[in-house]
């Protein structure tokens, strides 16, 4: 499969916090393992963060310093989140669309699929 977008977009910022991205054709390169198993690790941590959170927001009193904690690592983790969703989004293939006998773009569905 050949990705959408020849480069990808990095789970990680350069030092002066811009987006750095990857050009390869190798998936399976180095650096392509690295950022997957970065995502992998970002996104288990905002799951256990996101947990975490519930069960603060749920529990007795909290304090305005644990909440703001919370607040700066829910956005942080969000970044993250939303860095990878994006990434992933660009190196999907472009859709496949099919070309109907009535030559129309709307979606068909067997009659079984109506009971």
């Amino acid at each position: 499969m050949t990705p959408h977008n020849e480069l990808r977009l990095l789970p990680w910022s350069g030092p002066d916090g811009k987006p750095c991205f990857l050009s390869t054709d190798n998936t399976n390169g180095h650096l392509s393992r690295l950022a997957d198993n970065t995502e992998a690790i970002q996104l288990d941590l905002a799951t256990e963060l996101l947990d975490y959170a519930s069960v603060l927001l749920n529990g007795a009193e909290t304090d305005s310093e644990e909440l703001r904690a919370l607040a700066t690592d829910l956005t942080e983790a969000l970044r993250d989140t939303l860095r990878v969703a994006e990434s992933r989004g660009h190196r999907l293939p472009p859709p496949h669309t099919d070309t109907h006998a009535d030559d129309t773009d709307s979606p068909t569905l067997p009659a079984a699929a109506f009971g």
